[in-house]
């Protein structure tokens, strides 16, 4: 795998090391395509604004997530692209092709798909 991979799967992973941002990730891939307001993350998650903020930047600059501005509000939504490559990655990269390893992870891969 191209180091570039690497690196974003490194920052990626990084960004979802954290309890707060995992929980907004988790949120906003369960949300859907329509994203959620920053206001809306904050309530449901019981996150100050501020802190909630500068977890959203990190996710953001990992490219785990979206903004866009609708009225007032700016809405994230988790980009699914972006989810479905580091997911790869363990497969691609770590595996290095060997049925053995990858077959679990394959299996859970295809019983998602259904979603």
């Amino acid at each position: 795998m191209a180091p570039q991979k690497r690196v974003k799967a490194v920052e990626a992973l990084s960004a979802l090391a954290h309890e707060g941002r995992l929980s907004i990730f988790r949120l906003l891939v369960r949300t859907g395509l329509g994203g959620m307001a920053a206001g809306d993350i904050a309530r449901k998650l019981d996150m100050l604004p501020n802190t909630l903020s500068a977890n959203l930047a990190v996710l953001s600059g990992a490219g785990l997530v979206s903004s866009r501005r609708d009225g007032r509000s700016v809405i994230y939504s988790a980009d699914y692209e972006r989810m479905t490559a580091l997911l790869s990655f363990p497969m691609e990269d770590c595996c290095n092709g060997d049925a053995g390893i990858c077959a679990p992870l394959a299996a859970i891969a295809q019983r998602a798909a259904c979603c």
